[in-house]
């Protein structure tokens, strides 16, 4: 979904900081964009998972590129479906320093600075899931419900200062971030369950440029959170001892 948000960005005429920790692909990247588009592209190889992440991208940002970005789109996540134990606390740390807190610190250093400027966008990728609470989902729901919480709270603060926030909460996207195999991923697209990272991109950024708050596309997320909130706690105490 990065590359999607880089390449129609660039597509708008969009000089691209692209920051990752998948060092190949980032370079992949800027081969493909700077031959598809007249545009500057830079790299950045970094784990955006570590505790200072944030702090260490907004100093090279503003003080070696001695670049504000016009846009922030905070899109880095990771998943996992599973009952927690104590041999997971590494990964939950770690999606709560990639979700939680180097969302919240970027959001906070780059917004700072883009609100004495004048101007500027920051995106942050939410989910459906932050309306709904599960067994499997129990870290990944609670740091999305926190980033819809705090990105459209954020927007009123900034929005008076020429700053647009806006939190985009997508349903299934086909992106290897939930590990289905080709054959479920192509029927969920037939069926409208799953879209691709290209609808989601412009649909997020259409509202971004439009300065709005939240976005839920797809029509799942009409229905799908309401009638999970409907099930019988002890049918879901049934269904998780069947999946897990």
């Amino acid at each position: 979904m990065g590359l999607g948000f880089a390449r129609q960005l660039a597509a708008k005429g969009y000089d691209l900081i692209l920051v990752s920790n998948r060092e190949e692909e980032l370079s992949s990247a800027q081969e493909e964009l700077c031959a598809s588009w007249p545009v500057k592209v830079t790299t950045r190889f970094q784990d955006l998972a570590l505790p200072d992440a944030a702090d260490q991208l907004f100093q090279w940002c503003t003080r070696d590129l001695q670049i504000l970005p016009d846009v922030l789109v905070n899109n880095a996540g990771m998943f996992f479906f599973k009952e927690l134990g104590k041999a997971d606390l590494e990964r939950v740390q770690a999606m709560i320093n990639l979700h939680v807190n180097t969302v919240t610190r970027s959001c906070l250093l780059f917004g700072e600075a883009m609100k004495e400027r004048g101007s500027g966008n920051l995106l942050i990728m939410s989910s459906m899931t932050a309306r709904i609470p599960a067994p499997g989902l129990t870290i990944y729901s609670a740091t999305k419900a926190y980033l819809k919480n705090f990105g459209r709270s954020l927007s009123f603060e900034l929005k008076p200062y020429g700053v647009g926030v806006t939190t985009v909460c997508p349903a299934a996207i086909a992106t290897p971030l939930y590990s289905l195999d080709e054959k479920k991923t192509n029927l969920g697209l037939r069926l409208g369950l799953i879209h691709t990272p290209d609808w989601l991109v412009r649909k997020a950024l259409r509202a971004l440029f439009h300065k709005r708050r939240v976005i839920s596309p797809a029509f799942m997320n009409v229905w799908l959170p309401p009638l999970i909130r409907l099930l019988p706690g002890r049918l879901v105490d049934w269904l998780w001892k069947r999946i897990k």
